[in-house]
């Protein structure tokens, strides 16, 4: 069975647990905590970030086997990476206050392309009136906007604080600071926030995601917790949130552990979205019925990033480090790993509810 076209539904289909026994391990992953991944949007190659200083893409085959392509090297490390919209451009961002290009057809050679003063910890790359364009955003408090052909920055705008996370879909991009600030860009005017406000969950925003739909985003932060959120004010009833990534230890029913939600992605064909955390596993959920599609077994290490291929069909994650629990929690002989797991059968398609939009 091809890995990338899908298959029968397996046997389990019916199960809460889902089955992680067709999963296929990247070679070659790096060897230290790894900080993103994310796939080409127009062909089967996969770019992985990381503390080592690098970007590494993989090409990967119809059975899941990952060949090594080409790697991307910074000064310091690196904390984000993203693709081009036309897949031949994979960039990197990170401590060494720069974003990093690699032209994959040119030669191999990478090139600067944006600076900031501080670190830089998010970078998306979208579309501004028929143009692509460079965003990244730093701990410098600032989201800078880049022509590839140019040095300087097109546009700047400031935020409250230091910027955690970033994510863009169609003409909404949506950034999360430090002391749980959202800000919402429509992409259509790039040089002025949408909107300003703080997170609805009460504790540090540690990942944002947009909806499939662009019509809003969810938020995930340390404490176990979910929330998912319209643009619009008129869909403000639709707003809600719950816990995830806790657990309960046996015979001790007053007890939850909690866990930080490090990743969440949207399915880009089905609308169902999967979130990923410290706690090493990674469930799919419906957020339009309000239920969990899938949870999967703990995978020994807690998942950094996760990321679905372009047409929904392989769901890749990483398991190492995330530094939740501090130095001591460092495990020095854990096993880095990246993962693809295979869509199969009902396990991400939304329920069937016809009375929600």
């Amino acid at each position: 069975m091809s890995l990338f076209s899908g298959g029968p539904a397996a046997s389990s289909a019916s199960s809460a647990v889902g089955d992680l026994s067709k999963d296929v391990e990247i070679k070659d992953v790096p060897d230290d905590s790894i900080s993103s991944i994310r796939f080409s949007p127009t062909a089967e190659l996969l770019a992985a970030s990381s503390w080592n200083k690098q970007v590494r893409i993989w090409e990967i085959s119809n059975d899941g086997q990952s060949n090594p392509r080409t790697l991307l090297s910074h000064e310091g490390p690196v904390l984000d990476c993203a693709w081009s919209k036309d897949g031949t451009k994979v960039f990197g961002a990170g401590t060494d206050k720069a974003v990093r290009m690699l032209d994959l057809g040119g030669g191999g050679q990478a090139q600067q392309v944006a600076a900031h003063d501080a670190p830089i910890k998010c970078i998306q790359f979208v579309d501004v009136n028929g143009q692509g364009v460079l965003v990244s955003g730093g701990w410098d408090k600032k989201i800078k906007y880049w022509d590839l052909r140019s040095s300087s920055p097109i546009a700047t705008l400031d935020t409250q604080d230091r910027i955690y996370t970033m994510d863009s879909k169609d003409k909404l991009l949506v950034v999360g600071t430090a002391e749980r600030w959202i800000n919402v860009v429509n992409l259509n005017e790039p040089q002025k926030w949408y909107k300003n406000m703080q997170s609805p969950l009460k504790w540090q925003t540690r990942v944002v995601s947009c909806f499939a739909d662009a019509t809003g985003f969810a938020v995930g932060s340390i404490e176990g917790r979910c929330a998912i959120q319209y643009v619009e004010d008129k869909d403000s009833a639709s707003n809600f949130s719950f816990k995830c990534h806790r657990i309960t230890p046996p015979n001790q029913s007053n007890i939850a552990n909690v866990y930080a939600v490090n990743s969440i992605r949207f399915h880009p064909v089905l609308g169902t979205f999967s979130t990923a955390g410290s706690d090493g596993t990674f469930h799919f959920w419906d957020k339009d019925a309000k239920h969990r599609l899938k949870g999967y077994p703990e995978v020994g290490q807690t998942i950094t990033s996760t990321d679905f291929n372009r047409n929904g069909m392989v769901f890749a994650y990483a398991a190492s480090y995330d530094w939740s629990r501090g130095f001591t929690g460092h495990q020095p002989n854990a096993t880095n790993k990246i993962m693809l797991h295979p869509i199969t059968g009902e396990e991400c398609k939304p329920r069937r509810n016809p009375g929600k939009k």
